[in-house]
């Protein structure tokens, strides 16, 4: 499987687009999990920013993205759109993102996959700690 290695190649498998797809690169993946990065978190213009802030539950996005992401990857045309029906067990290690000088890794890990969704285990880290972690339920139209 090739690897969308520019933002504009992760734009088209997903449905953010402009300023709203977040993810840059993709690391790895496979069948069941995607590692991806991104600097966007530093970036001024970012659309998640709220009085020049990026609290880190927008953490969630960046972790969610890489879902779509993973789902694209790994099923194509043939799987919908997913959406989210519950979040369970997240925490948040820092209070924002738009401080963190490393470049955001993002993980996701299909614990459960069937017909009509998902669930994740997601990951967010820089600085060689994890800044926000959980699971995400995701359930498919």
């Amino acid at each position: 499987m090739a690897l969308p290695a520019t933002r504009a190649a992760i734009a088209r498998l997903v449905p953010h687009q402009g300023a709203m797809c977040l993810l840059e690169r993709v690391d790895a993946c496979d069948a069941v999990a995607i590692a991806c990065n991104s600097g966007t978190h530093r970036d001024p213009a970012n659309p998640l920013r709220r009085d020049g802030v990026l609290p880190a539950a927008c953490g969630l996005e960046y972790a969610l993205q890489a879902m779509a992401l993973h789902g694209a990857l790994t099923a194509g045309a043939a799987q919908g759109p997913g959406f989210l029906a519950a979040l369970a067990g997240v925490e948040l290690a820092v209070e924002r993102l738009d401080d963190i000088a490393d470049t955001l890794t993002v993980r996701a890990e299909a614990l459960a996959q069937e017909s009509r969704g998902f669930i994740y285990r997601f990951e967010v880290s820089g600085c060689g700690r994890a800044l926000l972690a959980g699971r995400a339920t995701i359930l498919l139209a």
